[in-house]
């Protein structure tokens, strides 16, 4: 019983195909002609597209760029920073241990008392010149990172205006 609803199933579909072919008009493409005002349109429009393509395009490769630098000096600012600090920590734990030295050498409490006075005055001097060191070259850092955003906000708003 299925088997004979097969047949009859294809024979339907072939004449509703048939009859759908022969109801829709044949439109021949190749000899269609499109007026001028819609090529017109149409050229215009691609021609907007690849304008606005190319605007993006510039825009996202001068982007990049900008970003490049900008990662590239920070980079190079946070390692600068990071070798004063670390030879800061080193000269820090070398006086440190250096002190601790000269204290289990004193002969006296009062000694041990002046050496540590001294090595306390020496330490504080010591510790801001570094932090002034570290604060100088993190205002460079920022600065200097922020450059190429600033250029390249200057140059949007120049061409803008």
């Amino acid at each position: 019983m299925v088997e004979a609803a097969a047949p009859s199933a294809k024979k339907t579909v072939k004449a509703a195909t048939t009859a759908f072919e022969a109801a829709v008009p044949k439109i021949d493409l190749a000899n269609l002609e499109v007026p001028a005002a819609v090529r017109e349109i149409a050229e215009k429009s691609v021609q907007n597209a690849r304008e606005a393509y190319e605007k993006l395009k510039t825009s996202a490769e001068e982007t990049t760029d900008m970003l490049e630098d900008t990662y590239s000096t920070a980079s190079k600012g946070v390692a600068e920073y990071n070798a004063v600090a670390l030879e800061s920590l080193r000269a820090n734990m070398n006086a440190t241990f250096d002190y601790f030295g000269a204290l289990l050498g004193t002969k006296s409490v009062s000694e041990a008392v002046e050496l540590s006075t001294g090595h306390l005055r020496k330490q504080f001097d010591v510790l801001s010149a570094q932090a002034k060191e570290l604060s100088v070259i993190a205002q460079k850092v920022a600065t200097e990172t922020a450059e190429p955003i600033k250029a390249s906000v200057e140059k949007n708003i120049k061409k803008v205006s």
